[in-house]
């Protein structure tokens, strides 16, 4: 049976699950021959009611593997379903940052328990996780990291490696620190290969390229590392204490976590901390309903620039308020996403920028000219209006457009430099000024136009 079926038949006899009858034990030996991950994802799109039958049941072993797989609420449920035996398993297997992520999702009397099976070393090091600022390095990085002593030897490295594997992760770069644990350098997994077992690793370790703290941003590290082509980059303290490092698998975590908050930043919605499912509704319903409510007062302005300009409007000019105010709105959308990306990708940064602003100014000034002559031959020869009106809709529709780039490239500086994420330039706080800047820009180029013919 297919993943799929073996999921489809847990749905049509659940009862026989929940009842242990001998249907339900074969559905979950079938269920047991799953990759975890799959298994993991069936139990978190599934009710509640069936996490809790079905995870009880598996193995120890079947369990722990799964459980790296599952949200943090069903990690927090899990946990109070097991004995503490298997809790601490679990502990033992959790990156220091996962275990930090479940305060949200236990009471003070289950930390508290929680806390008391760990070792002291482990609990010092969550409660010091706590105390950095969201989205800082430190908060994500890989803490069950291989690091060695300088001073040992080839031989004597490989013998310590060999005890540590099955409990911690080898990667390709392996730290070498001093005896009070202050970073020293840097040796590759295959220089254990390559040189003589009696060398002492000092003696061929190399510089590193990249030191980061933990207090620093995640995203900043990031680009970092996209920059000198890394992917490993070792964490320290203020003391320079090697504390852990930021892996590739937490450099892809990284970066796929700045993506999702830079697309619910483009669209004005606050970050979720959490997955869509476990943030509760009405957080979201206050988050994204706040600033659609505030958007839409903003908005409100076209209403008294059209009452004002009322008299000016009736008849031809009402025909392409819609096509100025999408125009605008587009250009700078277009514009800010531009830099969104050039600052995200660290192509666009603080040596370049005038660059940047005159290459801009002149795509500026060429898209206006090229919108602006297209709307006045649309209306004057397609609409058949008169030239006046056509003038005055054609330099509209160029001046918003000229401006809509000017402000769509320079908004996300202004919001980079005040400390703000450049990616709220791409929302639709900017769309909603463009349209309301658009508006009163085409009334009163259209007032001097008139007055003019």
């Amino acid at each position: 049976m297919t993943p799929q079926e073996i999921f489809k038949s847990i749905d049509t006899h659940f009862d026989d699950v929940a009842q242990k009858t001998a249907k339900g034990q074969e559905l979950l030996n079938k269920l047991s021959t799953i990759h975890p991950a799959d298994i993991g994802e069936f139990l978190l799109n599934s009710p509640l009611e069936y996490f809790d039958s079905i995870f009880a049941q598996f193995p120890a072993d079947l369990q722990q593997k799964i459980f790296e797989h599952l949200s943090n609420s069903l990690r927090a449920r899990a946990l109070r379903m097991v004995e503490d035996k298997q809790k601490l398993v679990f502990f033992e297997n959790m990156a220091m940052d996962d275990i930090s992520d479940l305060v949200d999702f236990a009471s003070n009397y289950e930390l508290k328990h929680y806390f008391s099976l760990l070792h002291q070393k482990d609990r010092e090091k969550v409660v010091d996780l706590l105390k950095l600022k969201p989205n800082s390095v430190g908060t994500v990085m890989d803490l069950n990291v291989v690091s060695l002593h300088q001073s040992a030897t080839v031989e004597r490295s490989i013998q310590i490696l060999r005890h540590l594997e099955p409990e911690q992760e080898l990667h390709r770069t392996i730290y070498l620190t001093d005896a009070h644990n202050h970073l020293m350098g840097q040796i590759g997994l295959e220089d254990l290969v390559l040189k003589s077992p009696q060398m002492v690793l000092s003696s061929f370790m190399r510089p590193i390229d990249l030191i980061v703290k933990a207090d620093e941003d995640q995203e900043d590290v990031a680009k970092k590392m996209r920059h000198y082509q890394i992917t490993s980059a070792p964490v320290v303290s203020k003391n320079h204490l090697f504390l852990g490092a930021v892996t590739d698998k937490t450099l892809v975590d990284i970066l796929e976590e700045e993506a999702g908050e830079d697309i619910l930043r483009i669209s004005a919605v606050t970050g979720i901390k959490h997955t869509y499912f476990e943030t509760p509704f009405f957080k979201l319903f206050f988050d994204r309903g706040s600033i659609l409510f505030v958007l839409m007062l903003i908005e409100s302005i076209t209403s008294h620039i059209m009452h004002h300009y009322e008299a000016l409007l009736i008849g031809t000019l009402s025909l392409f308020i819609t096509t100025l105010v999408s125009t605008g709105g587009n250009s700078s959308t277009q514009t800010s996403a531009v830099v969104v990306q050039g600052l995200a990708s660290g192509e666009i940064n603080n040596s370049n920028i005038k660059r940047f602003l005159r290459r801009e100014t002149v795509m500026a000034l060429c898209l206006a000219t090229l919108l602006g002559l297209g709307a006045f031959f649309r209306v004057f020869y397609l609409s058949g209006k008169p030239f006046a009106a056509s003038v005055a809709v054609g330099t509209s529709i160029g001046a918003v457009v000229f401006i809509a780039v000017i402000l769509g490239c320079a908004v996300p500086f202004i919001l980079k430099r005040i400390g703000l994420d450049p990616a709220y330039a791409a929302a639709p706080f900017l769309a909603t000024g463009i349209d309301i800047l658009g508006l009163w820009l085409y009334c009163v180029v259209s007032q001097a136009v008139f007055a003019i013919f």
